[in-house]
Formats: C-alpha cells, structure tokens, sequence
C-alpha cells in the first residue's frame, strides 16, 4: 500500500470519540508534539504489545512533550474495554467510519497468512507543534514502539 501523506505534509485534521465519549480533536493539540498511531485491532497480540510498550513509557514521553492518541476502527465500547484491562493512560478514538484511517492513507488491502483483506495498516505518524508530520513509522516494531519513535524524533 502506499501512504497518500510524506513527511513534511501538513497532518490532516480530524475529529473523533474516545473511549471514554471525549470528542478528540488533532487541533486540541497545537503546540504539542502528536505520536498518532493507527493499529488493525483491540486486544490482538501485536496491537496489545504496541499498546502496552507505549503504556510503560507514557510518563517519559509525557515528559519530553508528546502526547500519545491511538486510532483503530474498532467501537468506543471495544477501546473502552481495551483502556481497562491494559490500563492504558491515552485516548484511543473510534474511528468506525474509516473516515480518519482514509485521510491518512492507511486504510487498505493487506495480506495476512495468504488471505487478502482490506484492513488498517499500522502506521505511526510524528506531527510536531506546528502540525506538520516530521516522521512516518510505516513498520512500527510493536514491541519498542517508544524507542523507535524517539529515534525518528531524535530524543
């Protein structure tokens, strides 16, 4: 699949609900330092670990300035149940419509184990205060997400 967006774009705006019904919005964020990370599914094993190794480092990446929002198509109630049992400290929106995962490109086909499908390429996007995306992770390594993102931000 190829991403639609480049570093060096201006991030597309979007809007939508968290788990916990706040409406989320990226211009919320001006002047902030956005990991934006979109990922195929609650509670399956490669996004739990993404989830988690973004979860175990929050404060650290809190205190360098970023904020951490997740994006999948899964339902508020899916994200909510997700938030809960991982005791995940960021908003992850419920992006049912596929509206957000279309703007930013990663909303297509995939091939998983011989089958192809269409599906939610996990991709994570570096957008800094100004909101132009400063790096695209199209291979985040689920397991050390936060190290890879602070490499590609230069931390």
């Amino acid at each position: 699949m190829e991403i639609l967006l480049h570093e060096g774009d201006k991030a597309p705006q979007f809007k939508g609900v968290d788990q916990n019904g706040n409406v989320i919005a990226l211009s919320d964020f001006k002047g902030k330092k956005v990991i934006l990370y979109f990922y195929p599914k609650d509670n399956t094993p490669g996004c739990t670990a993404q989830a988690c190794n973004l979860r175990d480092n929050y404060d650290d990446l809190i205190k360098k300035g970023f904020t951490v929002i997740g994006v999948s198509g899964d339902s508020i109630k899916s994200h909510k149940k997700f938030e809960e049992k991982f005791e995940l400290p960021f908003p992850l929106i419920a992006d049912e419509d596929k509206k957000i995962l279309q703007d930013y490109g990663v909303w297509g086909p995939k091939k998983f184990m011989g089958k192809s499908f269409i599906g939610t390429h996990r991709t994570t996007f570096l957008i800094d205060e100004n909101g132009i995306i400063k790096k695209i992770i199209d291979k985040p390594d689920t397991q050390n997400h936060t190290e890879q993102v602070l490499n590609a931000w230069g931390n």
